[in-house]
Order: structure tokens, then C-alpha cells, then sequence
């Protein structure tokens, strides 16, 4: 009886999105201390925090549209929707996640506190009435993810380039447009409130232009910040054949990657309809798996190997 319990408290906490916290991990693998151990448990100890609070925000949220979740085609399978999750033990678990997350993060500084507070009050600003306005809603995906990886910036003390931040600003700003255009398309304007007001034409403008500024982004960061020197027995021999290696903007190889990355999800968006969920898109497409791995192992190598 207590396994299947946790294993229910464990889908409310929605644990398959928990992947969108890796994104505090930025500060020390752009900066080149992914191998420092002191750094690599900072980084995981503010991933703990957020992760917390995530499942807090996604169970609060699930609370108050309880009614509404009842009458959509897969969220009425959610534990607090079908019921199988009570109503008082949903709350009481938004208590224990967000304070334990709160005390975890005063505990380790004021600063990782801070940027927890301001995450649960947009979260919970969200769940009651961002979420209902459009534009505030995407937006406030956005700045979440913001400050996800602002949390792994104060835990560690590395700092994340200003164009590095922007991208993910604009990615996630690109993805949350997605998913809204795939909400309205599958299922209409009854998935939520706002999507009454996203017009199709604007939500295709949108993701055009957060795809465009993405891009722009990441390819001023990869042209004007340098990767860190990390040295390595790899890294000197190349120094030996290739003087000049270092002082290339190697970076900058990775843009088609991230070009492909995108077009690759706007057609699983509007050529399959997938986009609903881009967690789930994330880890089954075969060919975005492979565009991820492959852009994830060229970033490694130019800073931790070459």
C-alpha cells in the first residue's frame, strides 16, 4: 500500500518532467568546472531545490485546476484528476515539497534562497492567474527556466554569458509556444483559458520569431564568448600540431546542430502534431535524441577535451 502511494506522489510530482531542471548544470559546464567536484555538488544540491519546487508548482497547479483537468482527454489521468490522489494530501504535499525545498536552500545560502522564493511566487502567481493571460503564460514558462539556471549560477559562483541566458530565454520561450499551438490544434480552446485569445496566426508568429532570436543568440554567444581553457593530455598535443587551435571559434560548428534541433521539433509539431508535450519528445524521438547527444559531445570536447 505505501509503494503504490509513493509511486502516485511520484506521478503528481509529474517526475518525467524533472529533466527541465538539468538546466542548472549550464553555469559549470559552459564555465569548465563540470569536473569540479565542489562545483558538480553545488550544481546538484540547487538541482535538488528545484526539483522540489518544480513538483510543488506542478501539484499546486494540478489543485487548482482540478475541476477543468476532469474533462481533458489526458489530464484526467492525473492522480489528483481521476481522483486517486485526495485533494487535502495533494496540499499537504505542496507544504512539505516547497518548505523542505526553502529550508535546502537557506541552509546553503541566501542567495539560492532568494532565487527559490522568486521561483515559487511565479509559479504560484502563475498557477492562479498567469496562466489565464496570454502571453503572461509563455513568458512565465520562460522566466522559470531562467531562473532554473540562475540557480546553478549563485550555488556555484559561475558566472552564465549574457547570450547563453538569452537562448535559453528564447528556447523555452520557442517550446512553450509550441505547446501551445498544439494544445489549441488537438484539442481546442477548452485546454485552457487563454488559449481562447492565441489566435493561430499569432501563435505561428510567435514561435517564428523565438525560433529566429534562439538562434541569434546561440550564435553570438558560440562568436563572441570563448570556451574555457581546460587542460587535458588531449589538449596539449593538439596545442603542439594546432598552435592556433584554441584561439578559433570552434564553437560556432554547433549552430546547425541547434538549426536542425529546432526545425526538427517545429515538424514534429505541425507535421505530427507532437508538440503538446516536449518532454516526451525530448527523450523518444530517435532524431532528436541523436541532434541533442551529438551538439552535447561536441561542447564537451571543444571545452574539456581539445
Amino acid at each position: 500500500m505505501l509503494k503504490n502511494k509513493f509511486f502516485i506522489y511520484l506521478e503528481a510530482a509529474r517526475y518525467n518532467q524533472w529533466i527541465k531542471n538539468l538546466v542548472v548544470f549550464t553555469s559549470i559546464i559552459f564555465s569548465g568546472h563540470l569536473l569540479d567536484s565542489r562545483a558538480f555538488f553545488s550544481a546538484l544540491y540547487a538541482f535538488l531545490v528545484m526539483t522540489l519546487l518544480s513538483s510543488a508548482s506542478y501539484i499546486l497547479n494540478d489543485i487548482l485546476d482540478y475541476e477543468n483537468d476532469r474533462n481533458h482527454p489526458v489530464k484526467k489521468n492525473r492522480p489528483i484528476a481521476s481522483g486517486v490522489l485526495k485533494l487535502q494530501e495533494a496540499s499537504f504535499l505542496v507544504f512539505i515539497l516547497s518548505s523542505s525545498a526553502l529550508l535546502l536552500a537557506l541552509f546553503f545560502s541566501l542567495s539560492l534562497f532568494t532565487v527559490a522564493i522568486l521561483f515559487l511566487l511565479l509559479h504560484f502567481i502563475y498557477s492562479l492567474y498567469f496562466k489565464k493571460k496570454p502571453l503572461y503564460d509563455i513568458f512565465s514558462i520562460s522566466f522559470s527556466f531562467v531562473l532554473r539556471a540562475f540557480s546553478g549560477e549563485v550555488a556555484t559562483g559561475y558566472h552564465i554569458p549574457i547570450w547563453l541566458l538569452l537562448t535559453i530565454f528564447f528556447i523555452s520561450l520557442f517550446m512553450a509556444t509550441v505547446k501551445r499551438h498544439a494544445e489549441l490544434v488537438k484539442i481546442g480552446t477548452k485546454a485552457r483559458p487563454a488559449l481562447s485569445l492565441y489566435p493561430e496566426h499569432l501563435l505561428y508568429f510567435l514561435s517564428t520569431t523565438f525560433a529566429t532570436t534562439t538562434i541569434i543568440s546561440y550564435s553570438f554567444y558560440t562568436y563572441f564568448e570563448k570556451p574555457p581553457l581546460v587542460k587535458s593530455p588531449f589538449s596539449k598535443l593538439f596545442s603542439h600540431f594546432f598552435p592556433h587551435f584554441e584561439a578559433r571559434r570552434w564553437m560556432m560548428i554547433t549552430i546547425p546542430l541547434v538549426v536542425f534541433g529546432i526545425a526538427r521539433y517545429a515538424q514534429l509539431l505541425y507535421a505530427k502534431e507532437e508538440g503538446e508535450m516536449p518532454e516526451k519528445l525530448i527523450v523518444t524521438d530517435k532524431t532528436l535524441i541523436s541532434t541533442i547527444l551529438l551538439w552535447g559531445i561536441i561542447i564537451i570536447g571543444l571545452i574539456y577535451v581539445f
